[in-house]
């Protein structure tokens, strides 16, 4: 893998040798299942003629290589990844013509084949550094140029790419030829192709064309009017905040097989995870996350496609910007009214965690070659980052921010640009000088903790309020600044209905160690005391006495969304940190779930009480806790509006009950003698169901094979991956192991899939072995797989399951005798780090027991 590692300094040198002006591709997609035809011409000029350069190709077979009517010697030029380039023209032409390889793990140019239909799908993806496995390319953000593409494909094929297809004309036998329109001048990266006999909608909002893509044989479950819809929104938000119309013609939106991420905002044809179309019902949370995706996809076509960072170190400024649009975009011009509450929950809490790990970073990261820049698409990257942007907006003022974006897309269109060219744009809007606030905030790491500390006197009035600001404890590497915060502080009290009401709120400077609040003296001491309401900065927050004592008997009275996930952050940060027991944790998530009216919130505190039983948790009181918990959600799921989304939440988290009886009930769900009213069993909730009772040794093959039947799709393959490999035998974990480790013919989808099934709560004596095995195998996957699969195998195979001391010295020992290069190590240590805080987690939960 490190043979194609694009580095910091050679990217420097060619954006200063070379001007780009454009790329002619030519795709054949005729020629077999395994490769395709892919000539490239490209135009650029350089500032020292005879000079030598490199342009990037990935490439099973170059046939020909013409630099300015010289042809090259492929076997000498190639090495692989890179064709040298010597004695440059002042305005140079270079043809290549080359079979590259289809691609089954997400990278460059993916192919797919529907199990339904037999149908073969095509899409690309190129972010960061994968464009030179479809065509020669200098591969770098910052030499940009005019693409011209062309494709010859199957006749029963729609090729789509970024720009509108010019003409379509019959190239005999079969095949057609497709001519697309000259984009503007766009980064390698975000240029696209997809191509099958994709489904296709379209529609027309404010001069755009739009466009829906899914597979056949998923059609009947797009949902094109609610996608259209927040579509729509979006532009007209977008519009309307950036006073810059969409820069890039048409607005094709393509739901594709196997993605490897979310989303990606390729110019104009912006590729999806295929899980975003629903075969089931789904909850308005998952609803919800959709639209943040297809808007913060729509912002990258201003921040980040117009307007591109110059090199890598500044991606986390590419997707913090989109990400906080996006939520902007939610709460103003969708129903989703409640985005910054899922903000708070889902984004700020991962980007909390991976604050605290010993891999953490400044959010501007140093970024030397690829392979760093590939390992930090993290939770600085995005969650640190967009949290960090949602303070400066707070910082110098909305609409000052907004301003300075105006300024910023009108002056750097189709240009590249660092950090410091946007802090100037906002320096300018805002009035604020903003040095100081990048240094604390963007160069150094982890996350401050905000504590409140106050006297009151005899008549329960404070007589003192302060702010006490102390350094980031975790990791310990963390930076000792104490940064600069804008923040709210809430006093809330109980009103005669029994409800937590917030009775006043004073925003604030927060500078230093102690910042006195004049105006919160001679204030009656409220029940609970809320640091951070409105969640306008980034900190870890702590709660007094009293107000932890409050939430425990009465969170779910609080009626706004935000404050009580506010709350229930920072009680979960106190149990991740050993300062909250496990088991207390728990009894206030039973206390309280029933009452949360926020769907999103709920799946999240259902999810997390089940972690920390299983990882957090004293071991000897894990099968009492989950007894409860399983008890009190199938109370839940019994009492639900029939069809709810609750009623959903609770079916799902039921089914990882583990007592006899409360399985066996699950296994009349599952079967239907136990009918729940308005509970649907649909494909979905099947596999959900059926795995777990696969994994609780319920079910077998003949059961998972028979639902595979039902659910011969793409997706019932990968359910049913899963669930082979969850069943509680060691001839199951044998297979799982060598499927992922000892071939590689699975596509990246199943892999996951595979994977996903292997460390099942409960089977740790099964899984134990594979502790040393992991340690013994996992050099050879990084010296043989691609960085993203090498990846995926790392982070799910690492034995995080079997929280023991033992696991941490085999891990130590590793990294002693392995000496593994940054990624690796990066992974391991990260997993290292989640091992000590569930070991310390659970230190804490048996101390409890033991005063209780």
């Amino acid at each position: 893998m490190s043979a194609n590692n694009l580095t910091r300094d050679e990217a420097r040198e060619r954006a200063r040798l070379l001007n780009v002006s454009s790329y002619e591709v030519n795709l054949d997609l005729i020629s077999g299942d395994t490769t395709f035809a892919s000539r490239t011409v490209v135009h650029f000029t350089s500032t020292e003629p005879g000079a030598a350069t490199f342009i990037e190709l990935t490439a099973p077979a170059v046939r020909t290589v013409t630099l300015n009517g010289r042809a090259l010697d492929p076997a000498e030029a190639h090495d692989g990844n890179r064709i040298t380039l010597t004695n440059l023209r002042e305005a140079n032409e270079l043809e290549v013509v080359a079979d590259c390889a289809y691609s089954k793990t997400g990278e460059g140019l993916h192919r797919f084949v529907d199990p339904v239909d037999s149908a073969v799908y095509l899409y690309t993806q190129f972010e960061t550094y994968d464009a030179h496995r479809m065509y020669a390319c200098f591969d770098q953000p910052d030499l940009k140029a005019v693409f011209k593409l062309s494709v010859v494909a199957p006749s029963e094929w729609r090729c789509i790419s970024n720009g509108r297809h010019l003409e379509t004309t019959d190239a005999g036998q079969g095949r057609t030829f497709w001519l697309f329109e000259p984009t503007p001048v766009v980064s390698t990266y975000i240029t696209a192709l997809v191509a099958g006999p994709y489904h296709e909608v379209r529609d027309h909002h404010d001069g755009i064309d739009l466009g829906l893509y899914c597979r056949r044989s998923l059609a009947e479950f797009l949902d094109p009017e609610e996608i259209f819809t927040i579509t729509r929104a979006g532009f007209d938000f977008y519009h309307r905040v950036f006073d810059y119309r969409y820069p890039f013609g048409k607005y094709d939106q393509l739901f594709v097989p196997e993605f490897n991420a979310g989303a990606m905002e390729n110019a104009g044809c912006v590729t999806f995870l295929e899980d975003y179309v629903f075969r089931a019902k789904v909850t308005e949370a998952r609803r919800e996350r959709r639209a943040e995706t297809i808007l913060h996809e729509m912002a990258h076509m201003w921040f980040g496609d117009l307007v591109t960072m110059r090199w890598w170190d500044d991606l986390w400024l590419n997707e913090s910007f989109a990400t906080f649009m996006s939520v902007l975009a939610q709460v103003r011009s969708t129903r989703f009214t409640n985005g910054w509450t899922t903000f708070a929950n889902a984004e700020k809490g991962w980007a909390y965690r991976q604050d605290q790990l010993s891999s953490t970073h400044p959010i501007v990261a140093d970024a030397p070659d690829m392979e760093a820049v590939r390992t930090n698409f993290d939770g600085i990257t995005y969650a640190k980052g967009a949290s960090v942007l949602k303070q400066l907006v707070a910082w110098v003022g909305q609409e000052e921010f907004l301003t300075g974006l105006r300024s910023y897309f009108r002056r750097y269109e189709y240009g590249n640009t660092s950090l410091r060219d946007l802090l100037d744009e906002l320096e300018n809007a805002s009035g604020r000088d903003l040095t100081v606030w990048s240094a604390d905030w963007l160069e150094t790491t982890g996350a401050n903790t905000l504590r409140p500390r106050f006297e009151t006197g005899s008549s329960g009035l404070f007589t003192t309020f302060d702010v006490v600001q102390e350094p980031a404890s975790s990791p310990p590497t963390a930076s000792a600044t104490l940064r600069p915060h804008r923040l709210a502080i809430g006093l809330y009290d109980r009103a005669s209905d029994g409800s937590l009401q917030r009775r006043e709120r004073v925003e604030l400077d927060v500078v230093g160690a102690l910042t006195e609040v004049p105006k919160l003296v001679g204030a009656r001491r409220p029940d609970l005391v809320l640091l951070n309401d409105d969640d306008l900065t980034y900190a870890k927050v702590r709660l007094d006495d009293r107000s932890l004592a409050t939430l425990i008997d009465s969170i779910g009275t609080i009626r706004e969304s935000l404050p009580r996930t506010l709350c229930w952050a920072a009680a979960w940060d106190m149990t991740r940190d050993a300062e909250l027991a496990a088991r207390d944790y728990v009894k206030l998530v039973l206390s309280g779930v029933a009452a949360e009216d926020d769907i999103g919130v709920v799946q999240s505190l259902l999810a997390k009480a089940q972690l920390t039983i299983n990882t957090y948790g004293d071991p000897a009181n894990r099968t009492r806790a989950l007894r409860e918990l399983s008890a009190r959600v199938e109370e839940l799921l019994r009492a639900a509006a029939p069809g709810s989304d609750l009623q959903l939440v609770h079916a799902t988290t039921f089914a990882h009950a583990e007592e006899p009886d409360q399985v066996a009930r699950i296994r009349a769900i599952f079967e239907g003698t136990d009918v729940v009213d308005g509970l649907v069993l649909d494909t979905e909730l099947r596999w959900t169901l059926l795995i777990q009772l696969v994994a609780r040794g319920v079910y077998g093959l003949a059961e998972i094979e028979a639902e595979l039947a039902r659910d011969r799709t793409a997706t019932g393959e990968k359910r049913a991956a899963t669930a082979r490999s969850a069943r509680p035998t060691a001839e199951a974990k044998a297979a799982a192991w060598s499927a992922a480790i000892d071939s590689d013919t699975l596509s990246n989808h199943l892999l996951v899939a595979t994977l996903g099934g292997f460390w099942i709560p409960g089977q740790e004596e099964l899984t134990r072995p594979y502790v040393s095995r992991f340690f013994t195998e996992i050099g050879e996957i990084w010296r043989t797989r691609t960085f993203d699969t090498a990846q995926t195998i790392t982070q799910m195979l690492f034995p995080s399951a079997i929280v023991e001391p033992a696991t941490v010295e085999a891990v130590d020992a590793y990294l002693a005798e392995a000496d593994p290069g940054p990624a690796l190590r990066r992974a391991l240590v990260e997993g290292r780090d989640g091992l000590l805080r569930a070991l310390r987690a659970r230190a804490k939960d048996a101390e409890a027991a033991a005063s209780s």
